[in-house]
């Protein structure tokens, strides 16, 4: 493949994914407000996007069947045909069909499987029937067995809807092709645009009978913009193609480029139009015209003439919107109201297009190599900072300071670029809870809050599936159907809720369904069946709920394609703890269940706190950290020491550092218990010595380390020694387990 080719196919590809996400968005909500005109709109530029991109960059799968199911969706948009449920349906199965051949496309593979070859022709099928007036297929299936054929817009569409077409003046001209003329704008190589790809484009919609390229507007060496484009093209095409569909093809260009398409036959006016409109001389226009068909040389002299003739207003200012305003309003013409509207809204405009203009698509790879390199910088600046502390002096100091701020600065600016909203992964899983509700006849509703709560893009990432997989147990076997719901006294909608919040460093996700909840006696019991615990084990309701995370314990009572409640909930627990993170979970028989997840914000840098024991450094990450006291002298007696201290009248449970990790050596004759909190639980650390605030980058401990309880990863000091991140999450259960014991 051609680097720049595909260089623009891997910005198609990232860009297709959104456009089929908003496409599923406005699909589900169309199935809710099927005469939102709006939705309509944004549903059909969806698809008409991806179409002409693909087109572009040589996604012939994907151009060919996206324009079948966008031939559809021009019909709904001028309401030739009404868009019901089950065409919601076989658009669905369309978006989806989509996203797998653009999944071939970036993988590469250009021989599509049999059976999606199968699929995509089945789909065809059905979209074809609707646009025949047969009404579709059932499910969206059609007639199949017959070849797949494409529709194309009717091509004859001529009278009075282009550039000189219906005009009452001036004679056609001999011309039987499409005459385009376009100026491509100077950033168009800057935006990943190649311009020989809409020509390539064009030549498989027609014939390009002429092509004239043009560089009038290109200045001098010195002048001159190595990474600039000063194109112009004068083409000649015999199409049966309609004016729309070339105007789309070039729909990536239109903004910054000057396009004017003439159809054939057009009156000679539009030539003079065409002509007094662009910058180049008027003579070498008009030889290209001529040679091109376009007009004969009589043709040519005529409109030259005419031109010559004619008084055209050059130069003048375009009039100012507030001095429009007021020559409406004194003649009586509007209201004072609406001109204050109408420029309100233009200036909405101005906004987004200013907000647009600002927006620019990174790599993530890109990303993901600037944080990795600002994390060593990271560490570089705390060994730089450790000598100078060293040398003692003055000026070296202070630059050292301020360095360090910038380091830090950097530092926050890079993290909050992979800082994305949780809302679009929310989002994402409205068609799960429709597609299940269907499947099985439930009615469920998803209700979303906290989307706009941000986390690293990596933990996002990772954490998709495990979503996926608490909120496919919600539909399945949380929530009721109707009728059971009805009897249980219950509204027959049953609701599933995404919640996420940031608490104490950390973003807690919670998913909570109104369903039937989980059953502690079927629980206990298959727990006993399959000897994870003993028949006379006496376990409190929290420690049963728990078993539900062990392999292969499910309480489903019947078998679907979605997992029972507890199959796979082990995979779900060990996924989230890889990101050092917790699963929780909450139930009332009867009335619900919500599952708790909670994980760190950042997988790579994080604010520490620096601690010492014995001859270890150990790092508390600073969001979790409350307070610091020293240890009650009551409490260094051996033998006398419990699992808890009082603190301000409340018990605080605390893990002494020095036996968790077995360190040698004599404690020091002043201790300190480091308060943290993480779920809402408060646990004192007690340890020998506080160094303070550090910057730490966090390192993985390898597969030896990777089940040492207590322990999250490890950070490069600035002296070159390794210092341990404490997992809280761990120490925190485990003096919750001690207190227990003791208490």
């Amino acid at each position: 493949m051609d680097i720049e080719l595909g260089r623009v196919r891997k910005t198609f590809i990232a860009e297709a994914r959104e456009l089929l996400h908003e496409m599923e968005t406005s699909l589900l909500y169309i199935e809710r407000s099927p005469e939102d005109s709006d939705a309509i709109n944004t549903l059909f530029r969806s698809i008409h996007t991806i179409k002409g991109s693909s087109g572009i960059v040589e996604v012939v799968s994907v151009e060919k069947f996206s324009h079948v199911a966008e031939s559809l969706l021009s019909k709904i948009r001028d309401k030739e045909i009404k868009i019901n449920d089950r065409i919601i349906e076989l658009l669905l199965s369309c978006r989806d069909h989509i996203a797998n051949l653009v999944d071939l496309a970036e993988a590469e593979i250009t021989d599509i499987p049999a059976d999606m070859l199968k699929r995509g022709e089945t789909l065809t099928n059905a979209l074809n029937s609707y646009l025949s007036g047969g009404g579709g297929g059932a499910g969206g299936g059609g007639g199949g067995g017959s070849a797949a054929r494409e529709v194309i817009p009717s091509p004859r569409r001529r009278e009075g809807s282009g550039e000189g077409e219906g005009q009452e003046t001036g004679k056609l001209s001999s011309s039987d092709a499409w005459h385009i003329s376009v100026r491509f704008g100077r950033d168009v190589l800057k935006s990943g645009m190649e311009p020989m790809s809409f020509i390539n484009y064009l030549k498989r919609l027609g014939e390009i009978i002429s092509l004239t390229a043009l560089f009038e507007g290109m200045p001098g060496i010195k002048e001159m913009d190595p990474e600039g484009c000063y194109l112009g093209v004068e083409i000649d095409l015999r199409s049966d193609h309609d004016k729309k569909t070339l105007e789309d093809v070039f729909e990536f260009v239109r903004d910054d480029s000057v396009i004017h398409i003439l159809p054939p036959h057009s009156r000679v006016d539009s030539y003079i139009d065409l002509i007094k409109r662009l910058h180049e001389d008027s003579t070498l226009l008009g030889e290209i015209l001529v040679r091109g068909g376009a007009l004969s040389e009589g043709e040519l002299a005529e409109a030259l003439k005419r031109q010559g003739a004619e008084a055209v207003g050059r130069g003048a200012e375009a009039p100012d919107a507030n001095r429009l305003g007021e020559i409406l309003v004194d003649s009586g013409m509007v209201q004072h109201e609406i001109v204050d509207a109408a420029l309100e809204k233009q200036k909405e405009v101005l906004k987004v297009k200013s907000k647009e203009a600002s927006t620019l698509r990174v790599d993530a790879g890109k990303l993901d190599s600037l944080v990795t390199m600002v994390g060593e910088l990271v560490i570089a600046t705390a060994n730089l900072n450790s000598h100078v502390a060293r040398l003692r002096d003055e000026g070296l100091l202070e630059s050292s300071s301020i360095l360090q701020r910038l380091v830090e600065d950097v530092r926050d600016s890079s993290m909050k670029l992979r800082m994305v909203p949780i809302g679009e992964t929310f989002s994402r899983f409205n068609r799960v809870v429709r597609d299940i509700s269907r499947d099985l006849g439930k009615e469920i509703e998803l209700e979303i809050s906290g989307a706009e709560t941000e986390l690293d893009k990596t933990v996002i990432e990772k954490i998709n599936d495990p979503l996926m997989h608490l909120v496919r147990n919600c539909a399945d076997h949380g929530i009721e159907r109707p009728q059971a719901r009805l009897e249980a006294g219950k509204s027959p909608v049953g609701t599933i809720r995404l919640n996420a919040f940031h608490d104490a460093g950390s973003i807690v996700i919670e998913i909570t369904d109104d369903g039937r909840g989980l059953n502690r006696v079927k629980i206990r019991d298959k727990a006993i069946k399959t000897g994870l615990i003993s028949a006379g084990e006496t376990l409190s309701d929290a420690e049963i709920l728990v078993l539900i995370f062990e392999p292969g314990l499910s309480t489903a009572e019947e078998v679907t394609k979605v997992s029972g409640r507890g199959v796979g909930m082990d995979v779900v627990k060990r996924n989230i703890e890889s990101l050092r993170g917790s699963v929780s979970v909450e139930s009332a028989e009867g009335a619900g269940t919500t599952v708790t997840i909670r994980l760190p914000l950042t997988l790579a840098i994080i604010d520490g706190f620096m601690v010492g024991v014995n001859e270890s450094v150990y790092i508390i990450p600073l969001e979790m950290v409350v307070e610091c006291i020293d240890l009650p002298p009551d409490e260094k007696r051996e033998g006398n020491r419990k699992a808890y201290i009082n603190l301000r009248g409340a018990a605080l449970p605390y893990v002494y550092i020095r036996e968790f990790f077995s360190e040698g050596g004599d404690a020091p004759a002043i201790e300190s218990i480091v308060i943290v909190q993480y779920g809402g639980q408060k646990v004192g650390l007690v340890v020998d010595r506080l160094y303070g605030e550090v910057q730490t980058v966090i390192k993985s401990l390898g597969r030896i380390y990777k089940d040492v309880k207590g322990i999250s990863g490890a950070t490069i000091m600035g002296d070159g020694t390794v210092a341990l991140i404490l997992d809280v999450q761990r120490l925190v259960k485990y003096a919750e387990e001690e207190e227990a014991a003791v208490l």
